[in-house]
């Protein structure tokens, strides 16, 4: 779940291609919260058209999508499926659902089943983990290099991290 700063809004643009066509702008914002308002609001905007018998819409503009990207005629059922999801894990679900190409599968599973925290460094994490597992004597705790090992975890793809702020990021074991 998403902290109430962290929640995203998603909405779109939609504009009557008729009415942009002969050089008219003629649209509307729409929250996206359920496959049927969102066509209930495409057909009203549609109906309200300056252009007779308007059809055709494309999304012109999306807002609170957290950086994920909307295409001009993605399907209405895709973007309710996202908005969803992203209503639910936040900006740091749009971050992992970049991440995985769009893949909301791959995101639920990399958020539910790898997301180790939120650390200072990829390093920090493998400090902690390697303190909490594994019982190292004293005089070797100095010749651990806890940078070595988050370098060659990420270059060999066990875990991928994504940064939020300048000093935090979230690790993620690589399935």
């Amino acid at each position: 779940m998403s902290s109430a700063a962290d929640r995203l809004s998603p909405r779109i643009y939609v504009a009557c291609l008729a009415a942009y066509n002969a050089g008219h702008l003629h649209g509307a914002w729409i929250d996206v919260e359920d496959k049927e308002a969102v066509k209930d609001a495409i057909s009203a905007m549609l109906s309200a058209s300056p252009m007779a018998g308007a059809e055709e819409f494309a999304i012109h503009d999306y807002d609170g999508f957290g950086g994920v990207n909307i295409g001009e005629y993605e399907p209405i059922g895709r973007i309710v499926e996202i908005a969803c999801f992203l209503r639910e894990r936040g900006r740091l679900g749009a971050l992992v659902l970049d991440h995985v190409g769009g893949n909301i599968d791959e995101a639920i599973s990399a958020l539910d089943d790898g997301h180790q925290g939120a650390y200072e460094s990829l390093a920090d994490y493998f400090e902690e983990f390697t303190e909490e597992t594994v019982e190292i004597p004293a005089p070797l705790r100095l010749y651990i290099d806890y940078e070595a090992m988050a370098r060659d975890a990420e270059l060999g793809g066990e875990v991928f991290t994504l940064r939020t702020a300048h000093d935090e990021i979230h690790v993620f074991l690589a399935r």
